[in-house]
């Protein structure tokens, strides 16, 4: 297992291999998208060529991390240049912990808990009933949802932003895989990366056909790229942070022996559609949340401070949140050609 990341100081770019507490940079590529590309083609190890190109300068990662550096830490994956080249998407109610919040999300009074299952706990029942197939057997597809192209993915410290006509937003502590599409249209996994899919929780629990547009937001991933790393079972933490201090945290398991679905399912059914199999294209798949901070009650103010971190995935992954201010907010108006 290896670990990469992404750093610009303003005239140029890099990629470098994790070797706590230093970065070792690569040469000859500038991106890990460029790195990839390039394994694919010859079909040779990532992993391998990473290390072999890992000769260039020498870093202090606590300087860079800290923001003392001349170098800032970027997204650890994207396409240069070519944001629209990105598909961010992800799949829901997929671990075992998950249900509940959603549950109690849609459910909003003792009156309403009374009441039928809601759609979203009938949806996660049918993954724990049909999601972990058996070898060339198609399972129960899952709850799917998109986020955007490359634009929306911002680095870590970043703020994430809660737009003029959002109603909220919370973090959503996840895994994302990274996949990167060849020149025949097969999918490749690169890697997996700790992520805050960012969404409008309070939007969503008017009415759960707001899912979709609940997750139209900002999200983040990184610091690192994990490339050859476990997705068994791995145990983490969030954590949201106000004016210096902890303010609510939680342990977090994600990984396949805590969720409905196995890996291979939900591939699958992320890769199905030809129009998710166009040459060249990045993906970036989260995986799903274990557990919010929202679906505790809490309500996320701006200058808040969201950080998640899984064990053997490096250094924790932290953005604070921004409120964008709903004074002069005004309809969109669409100009007609004639």
């Amino acid at each position: 297992m290896i670990r990469l990341v992404q750093i610009d100081n303003g005239s140029s770019r890099r990629v470098a291999l994790v070797d706590e507490p230093h970065l070792h940079c690569l040469t000859t590529v500038e991106s890990v998208y460029a790195l990839a590309s390039a394994d694919v083609r010859e079909g040779t190890s990532l992993s391998e060529r990473a290390r072999d190109l890992a000769t260039g300068e020498k870093l202090s990662y606590d300087a860079v991390y800290s923001g003392e550096s001349e170098w800032r830490l970027l997204v650890p994956v994207d396409v240069p240049g070519a944001p629209e080249r990105v598909l961010v998407a992800g799949t829901g109610l997929t671990h075992l912990g998950s249900a509940k919040d959603r549950q109690a999300m849609h459910l909003q009074t003792a009156t309403d808990a009374a009441k039928p299952k809601t759609d979203s706990m009938r949806m996660f029942e049918s993954g724990l009933a049909g999601g972990r197939p058996r070898e060339g057997e198609i399972g129960t597809a899952p709850e799917w949802f998109y986020k955007g192209t490359g634009s929306v993915l911002r680095a870590p410290f970043a703020p994430l932003t809660v737009p003029a006509h959002g109603e909220d937003g919370g973090e959503e502590a996840e895994i994302a895989g990274i996949y990167l599409i060849a020149e025949d249209g097969t999918p490749h996994r690169i890697g997996f990366c700790p992520g805050n899919e960012f969404s409008d929780h309070k939007f969503e629990r008017h009415n759960y056909l707001n899912l979709a547009g609940s997750k139209l937001r900002e999200c983040s991933i990184g610091p690192e790229l994990v490339i050859g790393g476990d997705f068994s079972a791995v145990a983490g933490e969030v954590r949201i942070e106000r004016d210096g201090a902890p303010i609510w945290q939680k342990a977090v398991e994600t990984g396949e022996e805590n969720m409905a679905h196995s890996l291979a399912n939900l591939e699958h059914h992320h890769f199905k559609f030809d129009g998710h199999r166009l040459p060249g294209y990045l993906h970036v798949h989260f995986f799903g949340a274990h557990s919010l901070s929202f679906g505790e009650g809490l309500e996320l103010h701006d200058g808040d401070w969201m950080q998640v971190r899984y064990e053997g995935y490096g250094r924790a992954l932290r953005n604070p949140l921004r409120i964008e201010d709903k004074q002069g907010y005004r309809p969109v108006r669409v100009r007609a050609l004639s």
